[in-house]
């Protein structure tokens, strides 16, 4: 008959083992739920990006027509901006 202290080391060790299963099917699973699902994110990240880029080198392009068209209005308006932001600023 066993003894009570091999029935708990036993016990410790089964508990070990179901402890080592179970943290090798959690790894299974990050790898094959989370990956696919960080794989989109990145992809949807790098999409969203690439769009701002465009937005705003459109954006630009399009407030660099306007200043060739008009000069003189772009000048007053940055002249009046700056006035503004340093009466702001004192």
């Amino acid at each position: 008959m066993a003894s009570i202290s091999d029935r708990v080391s036993d016990t410790g060790a089964d508990a070990r083992e179901q402890i080592r299963q179970l943290r090798d099917q959690v790894d299974g699973l990050m790898r094959e739920r989370a990956g696919p699902a960080l794989s989109g994110a990145a992809s949807r990240a790098q999409d969203a990006a690439r769009h701002a880029r465009d937005v705003a080198s459109e954006q630009t392009e399009a407030l660099s027509s306007r200043v060739r068209e008009m000069p003189i209005a772009a000048v007053l308006i940055a002249a009046a901006a700056g006035y503004l932001i340093g009466r702001l600023t004192r």
